[in-house]
């Protein structure tokens, strides 16, 4: 898919647009993804800093989504988990920035030889308007070749 289509699709989706998240850059290759969050009053919390579900919302499904792109239709991606720690409140507008370099693809590709699964661990992190750190979340994902059966 045309990434730049992929990214409207993105921004098109509900329950990303419901909470103000906003895709704003996908490279062409989809080793990079830039997602981002202003502090609106629908995503604030009681305490008037943003909603810890919609800093989740920020980072899923993006590595997975990623990894389909890139790898072949030869794999099975998903999410298999994923952990959050809130360092600081979060106010204003806040970013995610994902990267998957080729040692991310180097191991997959020879962790899943033979139908083996690999269950790697992704981080992110999700910084406020000064860089400083909000959150840190990571994701990981259930990797693996398909059989010819499900090809």
């Amino acid at each position: 898919m045309n990434h730049r289509l992929f990214k409207l699709l993105l921004n098109c989706y509900p329950p990303y647009w419901a909470t103000g998240i906003v895709v704003r850059s996908v490279s062409p290759d989809y080793r990079r993804i830039t997602v981002q969050m202003m502090m609106r009053w629908y995503n604030r919390n009681y305490v008037g800093t943003h909603f810890g579900g919609s800093l989740y919302a920020m980072t899923d499904p993006f590595y997975m989504l990623m990894l389909l792109q890139i790898l072949s239709k030869e794999y099975l991606v998903w999410d298999q988990s994923a952990r959050i720690e809130f360092i600081k409140p979060g106010k204003g507008t806040v970013t995610a920035e994902f990267h998957v370099d080729q040692a991310l693809l180097d191991a997959i590709a020879q962790n899943t030889t033979e139908g083996r699964k690999y269950l790697p661990e992704l981080p992110v992190e999700i910084r406020d308007e000064n860089g400083e750190v909000v959150a840190r979340v990571t994701k990981a994902l259930y990797i693996r070749r398909k059989r010819r059966a499900e090809r």
